[in-house]
């Protein structure tokens, strides 16, 4: 079964709704720079959060170049963290498979340089200049099942959306998906008819093989 995350979670209303609608994980970006799209979460607010969601449902850190006692700090509320800066694949494997790397996918050199980082788990984003992620632009899926069949536990983001999700299914293989303004009504807001049919149409494309 592909996993769902739904990311950029930012109030109660939108963790609770994307529970309910079947989400096995969901995302929290706790770098300050996504306060220019209304995605940041400071951290006494992602533990707020992260308290109250139902049990078996992975919460996730998302954060860019942290320090390490960051990620330690916020590896208190969430079960994993995910990096979303220009961290080396020393950093990242200090602290096992609690973290794991976010790539952005530009070209065949990327996906040489993404083998580079630890563990069996990788998120595969679109490549967009002085952006890190969140920008609705789709990943070229090329690469990204090139990397998909490499890595056991492939993570697919980067502009899906409910009508789109099949074909990035199909096309790439991946063990999860990770959407985030595909499931908006505006930024940090979450459409929850939106989530209901994304995840809805995940089903939908497992079942249709």
């Amino acid at each position: 079964m592909i996993r769902i995350k739904i990311c950029g979670i930012t109030s109660k209303e939108d963790a609770l709704a994307a529970c309910e609608a079947g989400a096995d994980a969901l995302g929290f970006v706790v770098a300050p720079e996504a306060a220019k799209r209304n995605r940041y979460v400071p951290p006494d607010r992602l533990a707020e959060l992260a308290e109250a969601l139902p049990p078996y449902v992975t919460r996730v850190g998302v954060m860019v170049n942290p320090s390490r006692d960051e990620v330690y700090h916020v590896l208190r509320w969430v079960d994993r963290v995910q990096l979303h800066g220009e961290e080396s694949p020393e950093f990242c494997q200090e602290f096992g498979n609690r973290v794991y790397k976010a790539v952005r996918l530009a070209g065949e050199e990327d996906v040489d340089e993404a083998m580079r980082y630890p563990g069996e788990c990788l998120l595969a984003d679109a490549a967009v200049a002085g952006e890190r992620g969140g920008t609705g632009t789709t990943v070229r899926y090329d690469l990204a099942a090139r990397l998909a069949a490499r890595k056991r536990w492939f993570i697919l983001a980067g502009g899906l959306t409910p009508d789109n999700i099949a074909e990035a299914i199909q096309a790439v293989h991946p063990w999860a998906v990770d959407v985030s303004s595909g499931v908006e009504n505006a930024p940090g807001k979450k459409d929850h008819d939106k989530i209901r049919r994304f995840i809805q149409a995940v089903r939908n494309a497992e079942r249709s093989g």
